[in-house]
């Protein structure tokens, strides 16, 4: 498209010239009669020679529309069309389609015998799991208020079915879903608890939207159920790992990828008996333990713990296991120590002493 357009304007540049040289050629005819005798090339010559206002008028006009020319190229190289302009978009952690598929289930986090009864009988192994594993980090703590100071990021917290357990053990939880509706179900929840109401806080947006302004700001980051479902699960953890304060915790329960993950998270599950809605999950998003260590460990986050949890779909409750071919739970803890290059004076001063 571009050489098109060179081609052209350097046409019309041609037709210009060769106008401006016949109109020449015509004034001199015009002439004729006042210079004597038949028009000729020497005449022509002659008179440029004669008169060299003539030539350098016409030089001066050749020369500037010459100029105009190769300066209307060099900006039209520069320029590129709008069409044809690169673009970056920004990273995202989120899935849109996930987001369709939560979005059509927003009313129904609270109905603990709908689709999310799952997951409010998950509380009874995931509250104490997070509980225990933070007490371990203080001295002491308060009776009835456990994590009483302590400051929690629940992220991708749907109707905040594990954010009010963690603020009624008296944490100061921020709760953030990339979904509206999940958010407001969530509120609208919380407003039946004054004392929830000032412990919890909600946020319509997505991981990497606060990691500015909240680095390094939480005790713990809990991602319960979230992280088979984000499109940029390396990302995803670099955020966690980003507003956790140095010594923080990271708490993620989710999904092996296996066969029987497969057959029983996916065919039994959402196809024969419609535990969960159908598309719910994605196998591929499945993560293995052994894979989420390696994120957590590349990230200066230090797994501690990882247990398997099975959920018995005739009973509806969950427990623990050492299997950890279908559920299980993993606890992280952020380095506190960063390790810093010493400078090459000090260390050439160290091998010197040494030898």
């Amino acid at each position: 498209m571009l050489n098109v357009l060179l081609c052209r304007a350097f046409c019309l540049q041609l037709e210009r010239w060769s106008c401006i040289l016949r109109s020449s050629e015509d004034n001199l005819k015009n002439l004729q009669p006042l210079l004597g005798g038949a028009y000729s090339k020497n005449q022509l010559s002659w008179t440029l020679q004669i008169k060299p206002s003539v030539f350098s008028e016409y030089r001066s006009m050749c020369f500037k529309s010459y100029s105009m020319t190769f300066a209307c190229l060099n900006r039209m190289k520069s320029y590129r069309l709008p069409w044809t302009r690169p673009y970056s978009t920004s990273r995202t952690t989120v899935d849109s389609s996930e987001v369709k598929t939560f979005l059509a289930l927003a009313h129904r986090w609270w109905d603990e015998q709908g689709v999310y009864a799952p997951l409010h009988s998950m509380n009874d192994l995931r509250v104490p799991f997070i509980r225990d594993n933070l007490l371990k980090t203080v001295a002491d703590h308060q009776p009835g208020k456990p994590l009483s100071g302590m400051k929690i990021l629940d992220v991708g917290c749907g109707g905040g079915l594990l954010t009010e357990p963690l603020g009624r053990l008296g944490a100061s939880v921020i709760g953030i879903d990339p979904v509206d509706e999940n958010i407001k179900t969530a509120q609208h929840h919380k407003s039946f608890d004054p004392v929830l109401d000032k412990r919890i806080e909600y946020r319509a947006c997505s991981l990497e939207k606060i990691v500015e302004e909240t680095a390094e700001t939480f005790d713990a980051v809990v991602a319960s159920e979230v992280v088979e479902h984000v499109i940029d699960l390396e990302m995803f953890i670099q955020c966690c790992c980003q507003v956790l304060k140095p010594g923080g915790s990271l708490f993620i329960t989710t999904i092996n990828k296996t066969q029987l993950s497969y057959a029983l998270g996916i065919v039994f599950s959402e196809q024969i008996a419609g535990i969960v809605p159908k598309g719910t999950h994605t196998w591929e998003k499945f993560v293995s333990p052994e894979k989420l260590e390696s994120i957590l460990e590349s990230n200066g986050l230090s797994v501690q713990t990882v247990a398997g949890m099975l959920y018995n779909p005739f009973s509806g409750y969950w427990h623990w296991s050492k299997n950890t071919s279908l559920n299980y739970a993993a606890h992280a803890v952020k380095s506190s120590m960063q390790e810093h290059p010493a400078p090459a004076e000090f260390a050439l001063k160290e091998e010197t002493e040494e030898l």
